[in-house]
Protein backbone atom coordinates (compact mmCIF):
# COMPACT_ATOMS: atom_id res chain seq x y z
CA UNK A 1 0.00 0.00 0.00
CA UNK A 2 1.44 3.37 -1.04
CA UNK A 3 0.24 6.68 0.40
CA UNK A 4 1.24 9.64 -1.77
CA UNK A 5 0.85 13.40 -1.60
CA UNK A 6 2.86 16.62 -1.37
CA UNK A 7 4.95 17.39 1.66
CA UNK A 8 3.02 18.59 4.67
CA UNK A 9 -0.42 17.17 3.84
CA UNK A 10 -0.50 14.48 6.53
CA UNK A 11 1.12 11.31 5.17
CA UNK A 12 3.22 10.89 8.31
CA UNK A 13 0.13 11.58 10.44
CA UNK A 14 -1.65 8.70 8.70
CA UNK A 15 1.24 6.34 9.40
CA UNK A 16 1.49 7.60 12.97
CA UNK A 17 -2.21 6.92 13.53
CA UNK A 18 -1.87 3.32 12.30
CA UNK A 19 1.12 2.78 14.57
CA UNK A 20 -0.70 4.28 17.55
CA UNK A 21 -3.75 2.07 16.99
CA UNK A 22 -1.65 -1.12 16.79
CA UNK A 23 1.06 -0.36 19.35
CA UNK A 24 -0.55 2.06 21.77
CA UNK A 25 2.05 4.77 21.36
CA UNK A 26 3.36 7.15 18.72
CA UNK A 27 6.65 6.44 16.92
CA UNK A 28 7.30 10.19 16.96
CA UNK A 29 6.66 11.29 20.54
CA UNK A 30 5.71 9.94 23.94
CA UNK A 31 4.01 13.23 24.87
CA UNK A 32 0.32 12.48 24.33
CA UNK A 33 -0.59 16.16 24.16
CA UNK A 34 1.44 16.47 20.95
CA UNK A 35 -0.80 13.92 19.23
CA UNK A 36 -4.04 15.82 19.73
CA UNK A 37 -4.94 18.32 17.01
CA UNK A 38 -4.47 21.97 17.93
CA UNK A 39 -7.66 23.30 19.48
CA UNK A 40 -9.17 19.84 20.03
CA UNK A 41 -9.92 18.35 23.43
CA UNK A 42 -9.10 14.76 22.49
CA UNK A 43 -7.97 12.41 19.73
CA UNK A 44 -9.46 9.07 18.70
CA UNK A 45 -8.01 6.46 16.38
CA UNK A 46 -10.11 3.47 15.31
CA UNK A 47 -8.76 0.64 13.18
CA UNK A 48 -10.44 -2.39 11.66
CA UNK A 49 -8.57 -5.26 10.03
CA UNK A 50 -7.81 -8.98 10.10
CA UNK A 51 -4.91 -11.05 11.35
CA UNK A 52 -4.45 -14.71 10.43
CA UNK A 53 -7.95 -14.61 8.96
CA UNK A 54 -9.53 -13.35 12.18
CA UNK A 55 -11.03 -9.86 12.25
CA UNK A 56 -10.17 -7.31 14.90
CA UNK A 57 -11.08 -3.77 15.89
CA UNK A 58 -8.76 -1.51 17.84
CA UNK A 59 -9.42 1.90 19.33
CA UNK A 60 -7.24 4.40 21.17
CA UNK A 61 -8.56 7.58 22.78
CA UNK A 62 -6.25 10.31 24.05
CA UNK A 63 -7.30 13.09 26.40
CA UNK A 64 -4.39 15.18 27.63
CA UNK A 65 -4.08 14.91 31.38
CA UNK A 66 -6.07 11.67 31.54
CA UNK A 67 -3.75 9.23 29.79
CA UNK A 68 -4.60 6.92 26.91
CA UNK A 69 -7.52 4.50 26.85
CA UNK A 70 -7.52 1.55 24.47
CA UNK A 71 -9.91 -1.19 23.42
CA UNK A 72 -9.38 -4.35 21.42
CA UNK A 73 -12.47 -5.98 19.97
CA UNK A 74 -14.59 -3.89 22.33
CA UNK A 75 -12.75 -4.96 25.49
CA UNK A 76 -10.95 -2.28 27.48
CA UNK A 77 -7.21 -2.85 27.93
CA UNK A 78 -5.35 -2.08 31.14
CA UNK A 79 -2.81 -0.03 29.17
CA UNK A 80 -2.71 1.05 25.53
CA UNK A 81 0.72 -0.57 25.18
CA UNK A 82 -0.93 -3.99 25.58
CA UNK A 83 -1.83 -3.66 21.90
CA UNK A 84 1.82 -4.41 21.09
CA UNK A 85 1.43 -8.03 22.11
CA UNK A 86 -1.62 -8.51 19.91
CA UNK A 87 -0.88 -6.53 16.73
CA UNK A 88 2.85 -6.63 15.90
CA UNK A 89 3.97 -3.61 13.89
CA UNK A 90 7.45 -2.51 12.81
CA UNK A 91 8.10 1.05 11.71
CA UNK A 92 10.79 2.95 9.82
CA UNK A 93 10.94 6.72 10.08
CA UNK A 94 13.92 8.98 9.36
CA UNK A 95 14.32 9.38 13.13
CA UNK A 96 15.06 5.64 13.39
CA UNK A 97 18.61 6.28 12.21
CA UNK A 98 19.30 6.98 15.89
CA UNK A 99 19.37 3.19 16.34
CA UNK A 100 22.69 3.15 14.47
CA UNK A 101 24.18 6.58 14.98
CA UNK A 102 22.75 7.44 18.38
CA UNK A 103 23.78 6.60 21.91
CA UNK A 104 24.11 3.08 23.37
CA UNK A 105 20.85 3.75 25.25
CA UNK A 106 18.99 4.09 21.93
CA UNK A 107 20.33 0.75 20.74
CA UNK A 108 19.58 -0.98 24.03
CA UNK A 109 16.00 0.27 23.87
CA UNK A 110 15.59 -0.88 20.26
CA UNK A 111 16.95 -4.37 20.82
CA UNK A 112 15.03 -4.81 24.07
CA UNK A 113 11.80 -4.05 22.16
CA UNK A 114 12.83 -6.62 19.56
CA UNK A 115 13.55 -9.08 22.38
CA UNK A 116 10.02 -8.61 23.69
CA UNK A 117 8.52 -9.41 20.28
CA UNK A 118 10.80 -12.34 19.46
CA UNK A 119 10.85 -13.89 22.95
CA UNK A 120 7.49 -12.96 24.48
CA UNK A 121 8.07 -15.29 27.43
CA UNK A 122 10.97 -13.07 28.47
CA UNK A 123 9.48 -9.72 27.48
CA UNK A 124 9.34 -8.60 31.12
CA UNK A 125 13.04 -9.19 31.84
CA UNK A 126 14.32 -5.77 30.63
CA UNK A 127 11.58 -3.99 32.59
CA UNK A 128 12.21 -6.02 35.75
CA UNK A 129 15.97 -5.47 35.51
CA UNK A 130 15.54 -1.72 35.05
CA UNK A 131 13.24 -1.62 38.08
CA UNK A 132 15.79 -3.52 40.18
CA UNK A 133 18.58 -1.14 39.14
CA UNK A 134 16.35 1.82 39.99
CA UNK A 135 15.63 0.38 43.43
CA UNK A 136 19.31 -0.31 44.08
CA UNK A 137 20.22 3.22 43.00
CA UNK A 138 17.64 4.64 45.39
CA UNK A 139 19.01 2.44 48.17
CA UNK A 140 22.56 3.61 47.39
CA UNK A 141 21.50 7.22 47.84
CA UNK A 142 19.73 6.43 51.12
CA UNK A 143 22.78 4.61 52.45
CA UNK A 144 25.08 7.42 51.32
CA UNK A 145 22.83 9.89 53.10
CA UNK A 146 22.83 7.70 56.23
CA UNK A 147 19.10 7.21 55.97
CA UNK A 148 19.40 3.42 55.66
CA UNK A 149 21.91 0.83 56.86
CA UNK A 150 24.33 -0.68 54.33
CA UNK A 151 22.62 -4.05 54.80
CA UNK A 152 19.56 -2.66 52.99
CA UNK A 153 21.49 -2.91 49.73
CA UNK A 154 21.95 -6.67 49.78
CA UNK A 155 18.52 -7.73 48.45
CA UNK A 156 18.69 -5.25 45.56
CA UNK A 157 22.26 -6.21 44.73
CA UNK A 158 21.19 -9.86 44.50
CA UNK A 159 18.25 -8.95 42.27
CA UNK A 160 20.39 -6.81 39.97
CA UNK A 161 22.88 -9.66 39.57
CA UNK A 162 20.21 -12.31 38.95
CA UNK A 163 18.07 -10.29 36.57
CA UNK A 164 21.17 -8.91 34.84
CA UNK A 165 22.31 -12.42 33.97
CA UNK A 166 18.81 -13.23 32.66
CA UNK A 167 18.80 -10.05 30.57
CA UNK A 168 22.20 -10.77 29.02
CA UNK A 169 21.05 -14.30 28.12
CA UNK A 170 17.79 -13.05 26.58
CA UNK A 171 19.51 -10.26 24.62
CA UNK A 172 22.14 -12.67 23.36
CA UNK A 173 19.49 -15.05 22.06
CA UNK A 174 17.43 -12.32 20.42
CA UNK A 175 20.46 -10.73 18.76
CA UNK A 176 21.64 -14.12 17.53
CA UNK A 177 18.20 -14.66 15.97
CA UNK A 178 18.41 -11.27 14.24
CA UNK A 179 22.07 -11.52 13.25
CA UNK A 180 21.85 -14.01 10.41
CA UNK A 181 18.84 -12.33 8.83
CA UNK A 182 20.47 -8.92 9.24
CA UNK A 183 23.53 -10.05 7.27
CA UNK A 184 21.37 -11.41 4.43
CA UNK A 185 19.07 -8.38 4.23
CA UNK A 186 21.96 -5.92 4.46
CA UNK A 187 23.79 -7.66 1.61
CA UNK A 188 20.67 -7.61 -0.56
CA UNK A 189 20.37 -3.86 0.08
CA UNK A 190 24.00 -3.29 -0.92
CA UNK A 191 25.57 -3.20 2.54
CA UNK A 192 28.24 -5.95 2.59
CA UNK A 193 29.25 -8.17 5.51
CA UNK A 194 26.65 -6.85 7.91
CA UNK A 195 26.85 -8.20 11.44
CA UNK A 196 25.67 -7.51 14.96
CA UNK A 197 28.05 -7.74 17.91
CA UNK A 198 26.95 -8.07 21.52
CA UNK A 199 29.07 -9.12 24.46
CA UNK A 200 26.85 -8.80 27.49
CA UNK A 201 28.31 -7.55 30.74
CA UNK A 202 27.06 -9.67 33.63
CA UNK A 203 27.80 -8.08 37.01
CA UNK A 204 27.97 -10.64 39.83
CA UNK A 205 27.14 -9.95 43.46
CA UNK A 206 30.85 -10.09 44.20
CA UNK A 207 31.67 -7.48 41.58
CA UNK A 208 28.89 -5.18 42.70
CA UNK A 209 30.03 -5.47 46.29
CA UNK A 210 33.64 -4.79 45.27
CA UNK A 211 32.71 -1.50 43.61
CA UNK A 212 30.33 -0.43 46.37
CA UNK A 213 32.39 2.61 47.41
CA UNK A 214 32.25 4.04 43.87
CA UNK A 215 28.56 3.30 43.52
CA UNK A 216 27.83 5.02 46.83
CA UNK A 217 29.79 8.07 45.74
CA UNK A 218 27.92 8.31 42.43
CA UNK A 219 24.55 7.17 43.67
CA UNK A 220 24.18 4.72 40.80
CA UNK A 221 25.04 1.15 39.81
CA UNK A 222 28.18 1.29 37.67
CA UNK A 223 28.25 -2.23 36.25
CA UNK A 224 25.73 -4.42 34.46
CA UNK A 225 23.84 -4.78 31.18
CA UNK A 226 22.13 -1.39 31.58
CA UNK A 227 25.47 -0.04 30.31
CA UNK A 228 25.89 -2.48 27.39
CA UNK A 229 25.98 -1.62 23.71
CA UNK A 230 25.24 -3.51 20.50
CA UNK A 231 27.67 -3.01 17.64
CA UNK A 232 26.22 -2.71 14.13
CA UNK A 233 28.95 -3.41 11.59
CA UNK A 234 29.66 -3.62 7.89
CA UNK A 235 32.79 -5.73 7.77
CA UNK A 236 35.12 -4.24 10.35
CA UNK A 237 33.49 -0.81 10.24
CA UNK A 238 31.31 0.21 13.15
CA UNK A 239 28.55 2.03 11.29
CA UNK A 240 27.92 4.37 14.20
CA UNK A 241 31.31 6.02 13.72
CA UNK A 242 32.36 5.01 10.22
CA UNK A 243 29.15 4.63 8.24
CA UNK A 244 27.61 7.19 5.92
CA UNK A 245 24.05 8.27 6.56
CA UNK A 246 23.00 6.16 3.58
CA UNK A 247 24.66 3.08 5.06
CA UNK A 248 23.09 3.77 8.44
CA UNK A 249 19.70 3.94 6.74
CA UNK A 250 20.31 0.60 5.02
CA UNK A 251 21.34 -0.94 8.33
CA UNK A 252 18.10 0.14 10.03
CA UNK A 253 16.06 -1.24 7.12
CA UNK A 254 18.00 -4.53 7.28
CA UNK A 255 17.31 -4.79 11.03
CA UNK A 256 13.60 -4.21 10.52
CA UNK A 257 13.36 -6.73 7.68
CA UNK A 258 15.38 -9.30 9.64
CA UNK A 259 12.99 -9.00 12.56
CA UNK A 260 9.96 -9.30 10.28
CA UNK A 261 11.39 -12.52 8.85
CA UNK A 262 12.20 -13.85 12.32
CA UNK A 263 8.65 -13.20 13.50
CA UNK A 264 7.29 -15.13 10.54
CA UNK A 265 9.72 -17.97 11.26
CA UNK A 266 8.50 -18.13 14.84
CA UNK A 267 4.92 -18.53 13.62
CA UNK A 268 3.94 -15.09 14.83
CA UNK A 269 2.72 -14.20 11.35
CA UNK A 270 4.06 -11.32 9.30
CA UNK A 271 3.97 -8.00 11.14
CA UNK A 272 2.50 -4.84 9.70
CA UNK A 273 5.35 -2.78 8.22
CA UNK A 274 5.25 1.01 8.14
CA UNK A 275 7.82 2.92 6.05
CA UNK A 276 7.76 6.70 6.23
CA UNK A 277 9.66 8.58 3.52
CA UNK A 278 12.11 5.76 2.86
CA UNK A 279 11.97 5.67 -0.94
CA UNK A 280 13.26 9.20 -1.52
CA UNK A 281 16.68 8.28 -0.11
CA UNK A 282 17.10 5.00 -2.02
CA UNK A 283 18.30 4.60 -5.58
CA UNK A 284 16.35 2.49 -8.06
CA UNK A 285 18.28 -0.71 -7.38
CA UNK A 286 17.76 -0.49 -3.63
CA UNK A 287 14.08 0.36 -4.02
CA UNK A 288 13.66 -2.84 -6.01
CA UNK A 289 15.66 -4.78 -3.42
CA UNK A 290 13.51 -3.41 -0.59
CA UNK A 291 10.28 -4.45 -2.28
CA UNK A 292 11.69 -7.92 -2.99
CA UNK A 293 12.61 -8.34 0.69
CA UNK A 294 9.14 -7.59 2.07
CA UNK A 295 7.68 -10.67 3.82
CA UNK A 296 5.12 -12.59 1.80
CA UNK A 297 1.56 -12.51 3.05
CA UNK A 298 2.03 -9.39 5.12
CA UNK A 299 0.97 -5.80 4.65
CA UNK A 300 3.21 -2.79 4.16
CA UNK A 301 2.24 0.88 4.20
CA UNK A 302 4.74 3.27 2.60
CA UNK A 303 4.57 7.02 2.20
CA UNK A 304 6.01 8.94 -0.72
CA UNK A 305 5.59 12.23 -2.53
CA UNK A 306 5.35 10.48 -5.91
CA UNK A 307 3.26 7.52 -7.10
CA UNK A 308 6.06 6.34 -9.41
CA UNK A 309 8.55 5.99 -6.53
CA UNK A 310 7.94 2.24 -6.46
CA UNK A 311 9.24 -0.02 -9.21
CA UNK A 312 6.07 -2.15 -8.93
CA UNK A 313 2.39 -1.33 -8.89
CA UNK A 314 1.15 -1.12 -5.28
CA UNK A 315 -1.83 -3.24 -4.31
CA UNK A 316 -3.52 -0.04 -3.20
CA UNK A 317 -2.70 3.60 -3.85
CA UNK A 318 -3.89 6.21 -1.35
CA UNK A 319 -3.86 9.89 -2.23
CA UNK A 320 -3.44 12.07 0.85
CA UNK A 321 -4.54 15.69 0.90
CA UNK A 322 -5.09 18.19 3.72
CA UNK A 323 -7.49 16.33 6.01
CA UNK A 324 -8.41 13.72 3.36
CA UNK A 325 -7.37 10.23 2.28
CA UNK A 326 -8.89 8.66 -0.83
CA UNK A 327 -8.21 5.45 -2.73
CA UNK A 328 -7.02 5.91 -6.30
Amino acid sequence: MLAVGPNGVGKTNLLEAVHLATQGFSPRTRADAQIVRFGAAAARIALRGSRAGVGFEAEVVIRPGEGKRAKLNGAALRTAEQLRGELPTLVFTPDRLVVVKGSPAARRAYFDRSLARLLPGRAAVPVEYAAAVGQRNAALRRVAGRLSPAEALAPWTAQVAELGAALVAARSEAIAVLGEGFAVKAAALGLPDGRLAYSGRVATVGELDARLARDLERGSTGAGPHLDDVGIFSGERDLRSFGSQGEQRLAVLALLLAEAEALVGRRCGPPLLLFDDVLSELDGMRREALVALLPAGGQTLMTSTAADALSVEPDQLLVVGPGTVRAS
